[in-house]
């Protein structure tokens, strides 16, 4: 697929033997020593993790090396010291113009990576490799793309987001459609609000450019303090087709053939959508999610055939993206 680059695989794997390099740009080929600014609570075993990148090692955009090396999406290696694996984690925001990156890291029981980084405190080291590329846009010829993300997966389509809507200004003669379906635990382990609310209110804005549904596996246990609209379910087959007005294969029922037609459905409303037109899912999040929407990863992670509610939905592999 022209414009489409392989994606760097988001799994912990064993340190290679890059050296440590200081006072020279990030680069995949070595590690640069990062410090930990700031370490933040932002749900239940999530934090919001701050490393400081100085001037010395932040990236020329004008190297002829790679000059799209900071182009959504792409990520940083993490390496943990203690056991030397590493894993890679997407920048929110990718680097500020102060010099910061923010991960939002969450912990695992079986997470090597993600419990050493939990352990770090402001003013610890934590060597990083990359920048690496996870997923190309440009150059893409797409009417739409449609994002699906489960838990922290949603940060490579954030960095995205954030870049092409939030940082810069859209080109208006592009008509190209952004739509995120991400689904979470609970309410309280969405995006933390300082990253999901512009976007939320950006989405209300621009209609027309980008639509934003929220999932939560468990029922709100407590009243919102946060103005979403929430639905509480997964992202399966029946809420894509519903999100994205597809149309419904599915005989109708007795009753709705009875009354000659069906129940309205509120979330189909005013969201038209070309089944002819060019279009791409990227898919981001746990295995078992990444399975049951997109079907899993084939041999050696890589792409596999496209499998679960995608499959279903009629959905072929030019058109389906695993990151």
């Amino acid at each position: 697929m022209a414009g489409l680059t392989a994606a760097y695989l988001f799994w912990p794997t064993t340190y290679r033997g890059a050296p440590t390099v200081v006072a020279r740009p990030l680069s995949p080929r070595h590690f640069t020593p990062l410090t930990v600014t700031a370490s933040k609570d932002v749900g239940p075993n999530l934090k919001l993790i701050t490393l400081y990148v100085p001037p010395e090692s932040r990236p020329d955009p004008t190297s002829p090396e790679d000059p799209f090396a900071l182009c959504p999406i792409w990520s940083l290696f993490v390496k943990d010291d203690d056991l030397q694996v590493e894993r890679p984690y997407t920048p929110l925001e990718g680097i500020d113009t102060e010099g910061n990156v923010k991960l939002w890291v969450k912990r695992y029981p079986r997470g090597e990576v993600a419990r050493w980084l939990h352990a770090k405190r402001p003013g610890d080291i934590i060597e990083v490799r990359g920048p690496h590329r996870t997923l190309q846009l440009d150059g893409m010829d797409r009417d739409e793309v449609v994002m699906i993300s489960g838990g922290t997966g949603y940060a490579p389509f954030h960095q995205l987001l954030h870049d092409r809507l939030l940082l810069n200004q859209p080109d208006s003669s592009s008509n190209l459609r952004l739509t995120l379906l991400h689904g979470s635990r609970s309410i309280e382990e969405l995006p933390p609000p300082e990253y999901l609310d512009p976007l939320i209110e950006y989405a209300e804005k621009y209609p027309d450019r980008l639509t934003i549904h929220l999932f939560v596996d468990e029922p709100p246990a407590r009243s919102l303090t946060r103005n979403y609209v929430v639905t509480h379910g997964r992202i399966d087959t029946q809420a894509i087709r519903d999100r994205l007005s597809l149309p419904d294969t599915k005989p109708p029922s007795w009753w709705a053939r009875f009354w000659g037609g069906s129940a309205s459905d509120p979330c189909r409303a005013g969201r038209p959508f070309k089944r002819d037109g060019k279009i791409l899912f990227a898919v981001c999040g746990p295995e078992p999610m990444i399975a049951a929407v997109a079907g899993p990863y084939g041999r050696n992670y890589s792409q596999g055939s496209v499998g679960g509610a995608l499959a279903e939905l009629g959905f072929k592999s030019g058109e389906v993206y695993k990151l």
